[in-house]
């Protein structure tokens, strides 16, 4: 998807003959092998580092295009966020110094990144899913103004037909639905690249797929999306769903994700996974193909594939096989998406390290990882790996289920070591990142681990919007220290900054734990909910879950004191023969705010209309939180304390 020009489908005939280069391609690849064209005998190493921008109150920054034309670097790139990020380095001989190199290439491009950023007073920052993300910052309006985006966002609602459903269950549940596919932006990865040889690519890939896992399981960074707790690695679940174009049907046909770890292991080379892909997956976007690959292949020279390339770019398998030229040699390389953004350069460095090693010493320890491990145990190790990280256990060759921890500390790192010396890795980087690797997982501190702990030690301090800037403001000050993460002291509410900035909206404050009643029920049950919730105000909804009115502790005092409202009537109490319902002592006529209400306004709103409460509401009539003068006394006791602080 790094292509400009590419677009959807205008129409039927040039998807035809957009399929037909797709299927040329394909077939000149097999060439290729078939003539050994492909560079063999040789390693080399890549890296893309993805991130997010972030504005001076730690929200995102829609400003991507304008920070990539002040670094003025064709490294650098947008991505499908307006507030993302992309830099691409530059490979690396998989040998000596590599590892240091790519480390100082990392810093170098980041550091780039970084001061074009700082000129618009936007910050850049490592992390797999940004904690001060919000649903209402995925609008078509915040996608990056480019014809490719827009393409993949068509071609993908036109095969869905229908909203993306999003269901991750961790400590927390969040289910929603979105109508595009901007929720792919809410991810950034550090993905790294592995040159291969074609004649060892399935000995080779089979093990990237074994070591996903265990890789992932000491790297994690993305515990939170939208304010709740999930996955210790929540990108690999939210990845998948973002951009799952299955329709729901009533048949029980097997069908594929676009992100996927695979069927089953490969027996071959990549033509086995091009296929399935081509087979399984339609066509989501299309360009103007003016290469003949066989005509280039009579001259001895390597076709650019861009038909092939395009599709295989579409479809987003967690370890993807990659075409690619090297000073006119044709290649084939592994990449590898699982890894997060974050939590800093050294952190990152070291995860590849240990990925790299374990390419490598694997190969050595299993040459041939299908005879020892089944493909299930590897997907699902998976899984268990990105839900709980190094409190997962995994199921391992001759070890059978084994905890995460130990795995990697008693037998994979130092297969790992053995794997980066065998290749001649200096004997002091192995050290300095394998090192970082075992003090990690030793110490079960990883990224996810540090903003769960985070949270945790700023709880009932303030707002959730503060505490999560707090966590962005915190990452990011001890990136720019550079030292690794199982270092780090939980994050401060103070590192938020002024305090203003979290209290602009109505949707930064609001209650969104909300308990409310249906118009149909009886009475008893609001007495009950106020009573074992200690709140004062239920809101109401109809079938369609739409708000329709408010119930007040006070109308329900006056109903069960049978208060009359006519002072001059007598109060008959306890007189109710028959079951009240809901909808006749609500209020009907309301007075609502929606997320974007600037607070300033909802406090004048309630002062003026003498209220307590004020529901929120989004613009289709829903109920999405709620406002009470509670929430601002706690506002207002934070904002005291601090200010006579600072007198």
């Amino acid at each position: 998807m790094g292509e400009q020009d590419v677009s959807q489908p205008s129409d039927a005939a040039e998807l035809r003959r957009f399929t037909q280069h797709l299927l040329a391609d394909l077939r000149a690849f097999q060439q290729m092998l078939d003539d050994d064209m492909f560079e063999s005998g040789v390693s080399r190493i890549g890296a893309e580092q993805e991130l997010f921008l972030v504005d001076r109150y730690w929200r995102p920054a829609l400003n991507n295009l304008e920070v990539l034309e002040l670094i003025d670097d064709p490294r650098c790139t947008t991505e499908l966020g307006r507030f993302n990020i992309e830099f691409n380095l530059d490979p690396l001989s998989f040998s000596s110094d590599c590892l240091h190199r790519l480390e100082d290439d990392l810093e170098s491009l980041l550091a780039k990144v970084r001061e074009a950023a700082a000129r618009l007073d936007t910050h850049a920052v490592q992390i797999g899913i940004l904690p001060t993300l919000e649903k209402r910052d995925l609008t078509l309006d915040n996608m990056t103004p480019m014809e490719r985006y827009y393409a993949l966002n068509e071609a993908m609602n036109r095969l869905r037909r229908a909203n993306y459903t999003l269901r991750i269950k961790g400590r927390d549940e969040l289910m929603i639905t979105h109508d595009n596919v901007m929720l792919e932006a809410c991810n950034t990865s550090f993905q790294i690249h592995f040159q291969v040889s074609p004649a060892d690519f399935a000995r080779r890939y089979n093990i990237a797929q074994a070591c996903a896992a265990p890789t992932l399981a000491g790297a994690t960074n993305s515990p939170l999306l939208f304010g709740r707790q999930l996955w210790r690695e929540t990108r690999i679940p939210l990845f998948q769903q973002s951009i799952d174009t299955r329709p729901t049907t009533a048949h029980l046909t097997e069908q594929q994700p676009r992100v996927s770890f695979g069927r089953q292991w490969v027996q071959s080379s990549p033509v086995e996974i091009f296929r399935e892909d081509i087979t399984r997956f339609r066509v989501l976007m299309s360009r103007e193909i003016d290469e003949d690959p066989f005509a280039l292949l009579a001259e001895g020279r390597a076709p650019k594939l861009r038909a092939l390339t395009l599709h295989n770019g579409t479809v987003y398998r967690w370890n993807r096989p990659c075409y690619g030229i090297t000073d006119g040699r044709p290649h084939v390389r592994i990449e590898n998406r699982v890894l997060p953004s974050g939590p800093t350069v050294l952190d990152e460095v070291a995860n590849a390290a240990f990925w790299f090693g374990l390419m490598t010493g694997m190969d050595k320890e299993y040459p041939d990882i299908t005879e020892v491990m089944e493909f299930e145990d590897a997907r699902e190790n998976l899984v268990a790996a990105a839900r709980r990280g190094l409190g997962s256990h995994m199921a391992w060759p001759q070890r059978g289920h084994v905890p995460s921890q130990r795995l990697i500390l008693d037998e994979l790192l130092p297969l790992a070591r053995r794997g980066l010396a065998a290749v001649g890795i200096d004997d002091a980087d192995i050290a300095r990142y394998l090192d970082t690797i075992e003090a990690r997982v030793e110490s079960q501190f990883t990224g996810s681990q540090w903003q769960v702990d985070s949270l945790a030690a700023m709880k009932d301090r303030t707002t959730e919007a503060e505490r999560l800037a707090a966590v962005v403001a915190g990452a990011l000050s001890r990136q720019l220290q550079g030292k690794p993460v199982h270092t780090w002291e939980p994050a401060s509410v103070e590192e938020a900054g002024d305090l203003r900035s979290q209290y602009q909206r109505v949707g930064q404050l609001m209650t969104t734990d909300l308990f409310t009643v249906n118009q149909d029920e009886v009475v008893d049950m609001v007495a009950c909910v106020m009573n074992w919730k200690h709140i004062r105000h239920v809101p109401v909804e109809d079938g369609d879950r739409h708000l329709v009115g408010l119930v007040t502790h006070r109308a329900l005092l006056r109903l069960l004191t049978d208060e009359p409202d006519d002072p001059g009537r007598a109060s008959r109490p306890g007189r109710r023969p028959h079951p009240v319902a809901v909808s006749s002592i609500m209020t009907r006529d309301l007075i609502t705010a929606h997320p974007e209400t600037p607070t300033v306004e909802a406090l004048r709103t309630m002062r003026e209309n003498r209220i307590s409460a004020l529901p929120v509401v989004d613009h289709d009539g829903h109920l999405v939180g709620i406002v009470t003068e509670r929430d601002f006394m706690s506002i207002a006791t934070h904002l005291l304390e601090s200010y006579l602080q600072d007198a």
